[in-house]
């Protein structure tokens, strides 16, 4: 009797402990999804003009194609990364970059950018060229093609010499087009949340190009920037509105990106 009352007990408290493992489990599977959530809302993307933008997250902070003055960098904390698009003024601005206090900066530019910068006092410069991908502590980046299709327009960006940029932050995938056309490279990419998507004639592509090519990528959200040409600002409320019209499951997010102009 004794015996089966022993053997009783240790079932129940085997089957007690197992519950309570289950229980841990689930609580640490549910604080996960929490953190990794946090994570995310906690990545910031801050406009600053044009296609310059600084991306703050996880202690971590990137300047994206500084342009300006020292002064519009003030707010922000100093750069970890300096990431580089292109040659032309609007992405590598040597004055800008020559002002900035990157002497601790990881600078991360196509080889046609990098060629430029010997003169700077930073930690490191990092090539990175189409296609390629590099990895980071605590996020990553991959390197797609941006380029002209047009015929007219090829004398501007030629394919092979600058980077658009997908970069993974916590799980969430963002996308920075940088100067290109509707190109198959930008078409074919997957599981996009955000996409920074340029629209501005003759550089880069027309807002219903743009938008054709955010119908094909579906990212989660989408929001025009670089959207400055020669006759002015691109209509981005009718790549809003065609947008709309044709996947409701876009978000489109309309940022100021050029503060100083009076309208949009």
């Amino acid at each position: 009797m004794k015996r089966h009352f022993l053997t009783l007990s240790i079932l129940f408290l085997t089957l007690l402990s197992c519950k309570n493992e289950q229980k841990k489990e689930v609580a640490v599977s549910k604080k996960a999804t929490t953190e990794t959530k946090n994570a995310i809302s906690e990545t910031k993307i801050i406009p600053v003009s044009h296609a310059t933008a600084v991306i703050e997250f996880d202690n971590s902070t990137i300047y994206l194609d500084p342009t300006g003055t020292a002064d519009d960098f003030a707010s922000f904390k100093k750069a970890d990364y300096v990431l580089i698009t292109d040659i032309h003024g609007d992405h590598m601005n040597l004055n800008t970059l020559k002002a900035l206090e990157l002497s601790n900066s990881t600078v991360i530019a196509p080889e046609a950018v990098a060629k430029n910068l010997s003169e700077l006092k930073v930690k490191e410069i990092i090539t990175i060229n189409n296609d390629e991908t590099k990895s980071f502590s605590n996020f990553k980046i991959e390197a797609i093609p941006m380029y002209n299709l047009r015929k007219e327009a090829l004398k501007f960006h030629s394919k092979g010499r600058g980077n658009g940029y997908v970069l993974t932050i916590a799980n969430e995938r963002i996308y920075f087009s940088g100067d290109t056309e509707d190109i198959p490279e930008m078409r074919n990419l997957k599981n996009i949340d955000k996409a920074f998507v340029c629209m501005n004639l003759p550089y880069t592509m027309n807002v219903e190009s743009a938008a054709d090519g955010v119908l094909a990528f579906k990212p989660k959200k989408v929001y025009p920037y670089h959207y400055r040409g020669t006759n002015g600002l691109s209509d981005v409320t009718k790549f809003k509105e065609i947008i709309k019209e044709k996947d409701k499951e876009i978000e489109v997010i309309q940022w100021n990106w050029y503060p100083n102009r009076k309208k949009e």
